[in-house]
């Protein structure tokens, strides 16, 4: 979409509705394009332009993600590269919340928030397809407990702060960021772990 469309388009939104929806959505397809809209109808769309009150917002948050929605393809990825498939999902909750569409504000993308030169690094061509994103992002994951010799913390620190940054200081950076992050992955990774444990249990 042309800068100059886009722009027509967003002030039709912001000015054709009441103030009470008067927040603007975006979410981006499959193939790649941008959709926008005043009163999202689906939890893949993310805030755009915000107002302080809105109905369309109270809409998204009340829409829960299918947290076990894209299993079958973390445990396709977590065989062809040898990872565990709860440390994946882990780490899909603490990137995106299981949103394919997700973008960050650094502009990391899709379910496990590859940024563009990554997804270039991997042949990801797509990084909202799920499958595509998941594949691109349990190899790189798979690249990272290589380098740092299968040590988890390490790893998790530089899929968030870099690999580069993490060799240099041969150690978890000194950021909150990241070290709220491998926090985050590893208390979602124990409880998978207990749920898999217990589906175990459960199925004997």
């Amino acid at each position: 979409m042309h800068v100059a469309a886009l722009i027509g388009v967003l002030l039709f939104i912001a000015t054709a509705y009441t103030p009470a929806l008067a927040d603007i959505f975006v979410y981006v397809d499959k193939e790649g394009v941008m959709h926008f809209s005043n009163a999202p109808s689906h939890g893949r769309y993310r805030v755009y332009m915000k107002e302080k009150s809105s109905a369309a917002a109270q809409v998204v948050r009340k829409i829960k993600p299918d947290t076990d929605k894209y299993d079958h393809l973390i445990a396709e990825s977590c065989r062809l590269h040898g990872v565990d498939f709860a440390l994946v999902k882990a780490v899909i909750r603490a990137e995106s919340c299981f949103d394919p569409y997700a973008i960050s504000s650094k502009g990391a993308e899709g379910l496990m928030q590859l940024m563009p030169q990554t997804s270039k690094r991997l042949n990801v061509a797509n990084p909202f397809d799920p499958h595509e994103n998941i594949k691109g992002g349990v190899r790189y994951l798979k690249h990272l407990l290589n380098r740092f010799n299968s040590d988890l913390q390490l790893s998790l620190a530089a899929y968030n702060a870099g690999e580069t940054v993490v060799a240099q200081v041969n150690g978890i950076p000194n950021y909150r960021e990241t070290k709220n992050y491998v926090a985050e992955v590893l208390r979602y990774y124990q409880e998978y772990k207990s749920k898999s444990s217990s589906s175990k249990v459960a199925t004997r």
